[in-house]
């Protein structure tokens, strides 16, 4: 029988630790070589498949089989979240009747590292029936898929991480960046926004952030609101019926003088402070924020200031009043 002791026990731990880390190192630094070559290799090619989504009317359609297939489905998850309508069709169940789906305003995207997949003839096929333009996303210039497309994003000739070169690794990295650099770039061309993003992303942690500040504002008679000649008994009442712990003073026009906050109640403390005016005990220049703001941003501010409250003002005129507890409710924090 073999004994270890516990030192040469660790002294193995240390050596596989390492080898893991080389190996692990290694991976990462063939992947980075290969989108470095991807990046200088970009041209005509792709200028002309970002025309072709870009004049899309209908959707982009993007298949694959196999580990391309698993990219295919990424890369149409996100062109369609960042504005190209877009899904997955399976190249084998394209077969057996999905084909019916890919219609003649559609493009096709169409991803196979050794562009040779059988399971893509009838796709190209159908593409070429209906005139459906097809890009290719492929290593093998020649191949029947490179020859069967109208435009070819050849990827650059890298070594797959695999140690036995044959599991797709740098392969479908490679072309899951390339996917990211279609729909990023189809977002800058449109012009797609955080509104945009918003509307496409209502739920979870993106739908919180991207909420504005008018999503969750108080308006019309809730904001707390006083002329500048009322006096403080009376301003007081407004203040505690809409219990924001605040009140906005504005001028004979309705546009935003300053704030009375429970500090400058405390600050202008006197014996005839019930007979001063509002004007008298208001901060001029308190800060505000914007509707289009997102609500995010007010929480900053509102921290940076230890304050719990901002009125919510466009071209000077006070048209919400946003409280902090509104935005921690909607998941904003």
């Amino acid at each position: 029988m073999v004994s270890y002791t516990a030192s040469s026990t660790a002294e193995q731990t240390s050596i596989s630790e390492h080898d893991d880390l080389q190996s692990a190192r290694r991976v990462l630094g063939v992947e980075a070589a290969a989108l470095d070559a991807l990046a200088a290799s970009l041209g005509d090619g792709f200028s002309r498949a970002l025309a072709i989504f870009s004049a899309t009317k209908g959707r982009v359609v993007v298949t694959g089989m196999g580990k391309s297939g698993h990219v295919a489905r990424k890369i149409a998850a996100t062109l369609a979240s960042t504005g190209t309508a877009s899904f997955y069709v399976h190249p084998g169940e394209a077969s057996h009747g999905d084909l019916g789906m890919i219609v003649g305003d559609d493009a096709v995207l169409a991803l196979s590292n050794s562009g040779e997949t059988t399971e893509l003839a009838d796709l190209v096929a159908h593409c070429k029936r209906f005139a459906i333009p097809l890009v290719a996303m492929t290593s093998k210039t020649g191949s029947a898929l490179d020859q069967a497309a109208d435009v070819s994003l050849v990827l650059p000739d890298s070594p797959e991480a695999c140690p036995l070169g044959l599991a797709p690794t740098t392969s479908t990295t490679v072309m899951l960046a390339l996917g990211d650099a279609i729909a990023v770039t189809l977002l800058e061309r449109q012009g797609f926004s955080h509104a945009d993003f918003k509307a496409l992303h209502p739920g979870g942690k993106l739908g919180q952030r991207l909420l504005k500040v008018s999503d969750l504002m108080h308006i019309g008679k809730e904001i707390p609101t006083t002329t500048g000649d009322m006096v403080m008994s009376d301003a007081l009442v407004v203040m505690t019926a809409k219990r924001f712990g605040c009140v906005g003073v504005i001028d004979g026009d309705g546009r935003l003088e300053g704030v009375i906050t429970d500090g400058d109640l405390r600050r202008h403390m006197s014996a005839d402070f019930l007979a001063q005016k509002a004007s008298d005990v208001m901060t001029r220049g308190a800060k505000t924020i914007g509707p289009d703001a997102l609500a995010g941003e007010a929480v900053q501010v509102m921290n940076a200031l230890s304050i719990t409250n901002l009125f919510v003002v466009a071209d000077g005129f006070p048209v919400g009043i946003l409280h902090v507890h509104d935005c921690l409710r909607a998941g904003v924090a």
